[in-house]
């Protein structure tokens, strides 16, 4: 052992006397390679975490929804990853990085990633990342931006259509949000004074460009057979596990250390401060839902609670480079209240949302949005500056690029997609027959119940 271990220090004495001899140069080539490979490698398992969502979005929605559709919901969910993957690589990625116009990208070359180079460090032109590394992580967000359709539309919407609008989705319409902002284009080229437009992870770019989506999908498909009285009162249509949906969250809330910290693409300091100030809003969101609803009704609702764990991540998803903690701890506690006054909202102008999908990514993501314009402190390679929110004495600039940010993603999301959601409606139908809704999708859509003979679920 003694022996052994003289050997290991002399062969690391060894290596320090080549190294000292190797000239500067080499040192630093060699060193700036190893950094290359250790940021794609970090943003690839970051990647790794986001595409793991896809099962937490899945027991979310199932749990929250009946036993007769559960089959249709994990369908839906995996449906998201294999068309919007898909999608993605054949037109996504180029409509949303290529060099292009304002709107999206153009060069040919990137379709089909034809003529890319996918391994080469740093040949996708984001600091070290490859194109290989940089579409990975880009395709994960792209089948969560369409996931949050899914819940919205759960138990009344026919398969073929969704899987339709899915290609639309990740193919074209989120595609567009991202070239606009990360991919350069025309809100990346909008400024008030010194104030341009800040989204680190994506709040407005994935989350709310989702909730719009859904909100369109939700009011065009129409609300489920008895979730209103004729007076135009809410029912409550419980879900069917809520031990599925609470893991789901748990399975989310792990994911968003994929999503936010690695949103940085690179392997580097702030990653962990990024991933402080998600798991800090994300309590906090959980807490002030809770709180919040345990005033209201006397009962601290564990489904409410798991969504507020869920808009806290959401909210801070736009700011997480740019909050303090203790800000995030604000942000996402306002994003746990916004949520359930967001969601009787929906109940009273008749919006039929049977997860809260929209108040959680559609109305929360708005919130992470704004609040850079209230709430940044630092500098996260958007802003530019430090001190650009407004209680920092940064002033309304910030909050107005963040407001016509909203405005902007909202016009384009909302039309989009009520152009696709209605020429599905006029051609192959958006719902399922009255009969098919009763007796459950699992069986008519896809063959199969998802819980067989067990009248316990009936």
């Amino acid at each position: 052992m003694h022996n052994r271990a003289l050997r290991i220090i002399s062969g690391l004495g060894g290596v320090v006397a080549l190294v000292a001899l190797l000239p500067g140069t080499v040192i630093a080539q060699e060193a700036s390679e190893v950094q290359a490979i250790l940021d794609n490698i970090w943003v690839f398992i970051a990647g790794c975490l986001v595409f793991f969502m896809q099962a937490g979005f899945a027991l979310v929605e199932a749990g929250l929804t009946r036993a007769k559709n559960v089959v249709n919901i994990f369908a839906k969910n995996m449906a998201d990853a294999i068309i919007g993957i898909l999608a993605f690589f054949a037109t996504g990625y180029a409509f949303a990085f290529s060099g292009g116009n304002d709107l999206l990208g153009t060069d040919g070359g990137w379709f089909f990633m034809n003529d890319l180079d996918i391994n080469a460090l740093g040949g996708s032109g984001v600091i070290n990342l490859s194109h290989g590394t940089f579409f990975f992580f880009q395709a994960v967000f792209a089948a969560t931006a369409v996931t949050i359709c899914s819940g919205a539309m759960a138990e009344r919407t026919k398969f073929s259509s969704y899987l339709i609008f899915g290609v639309f989705m990740c193919g074209i319409i989120y595609p567009v949000v991202v070239h606009m902002t990360w991919g350069g284009g025309f809100i990346a080229g909008l400024s008030i004074g010194d104030a341009v437009y800040s989204d680190f992870a994506g709040s407005g770019v994935v989350h709310m460009t989702g909730g719009v989506a859904a909100l369109v999908g939700a009011k065009l498909v129409g609300a489920r057979k008895g979730k209103f009285a004729d007076d135009g009162t809410a029912r409550a249509i419980p879900g069917h596990n809520i031990p599925f949906a609470i893991v789901g969250v748990f399975i989310l809330w792990l994911g968003w250390f994929g999503f936010n910290p690695g949103s940085e693409l690179a392997a580097d300091n702030l990653v962990t401060g990024i991933a402080l100030n998600t798991i800090l809003a994300a309590a906090a969101g959980g807490c002030a839902t809770a709180a919040f609803v345990w005033i209201k009704t006397g009962k601290p609702d564990i489904a409410f609670i798991g969504n507020g764990v869920l808009a806290g991540l959401v909210a801070i998803t736009g700011p997480c480079g740019t909050a303090t903690p203790i800000m995030s701890i604000a942000i996402g506690a306002i994003g746990g209240i916004i949520v359930v006054v967001a969601v009787q909202f929906f109940d009273k102008i008749k919006i039929d949302d049977p997860v809260g999908a929209i108040s959680v990514h559609g109305v929360v993501g708005m919130w992470g949005v704004l609040s850079i314009g209230i709430f940044a402190r630092y500098d996260d390679a958007f802003l530019g500056r430090e001190d650009a929110g407004l209680i920092y004495g940064g002033g309304f600039e910030q909050l107005g690029v963040q407001a016509l940010m909203v405005i902007i993603i909202i016009a384009w999301v909302g039309v989009a997609s009520l152009v696709v959601f209605s020429a599905l409606k006029a051609t192959i139908g958006l719902r399922v027959s009255e009969e098919e809704e009763v007796g459950g999708l699992d069986v008519p859509e896809h063959g199969m119940a998802g819980y067989n003979n067990d009248p316990s679920y009936a």
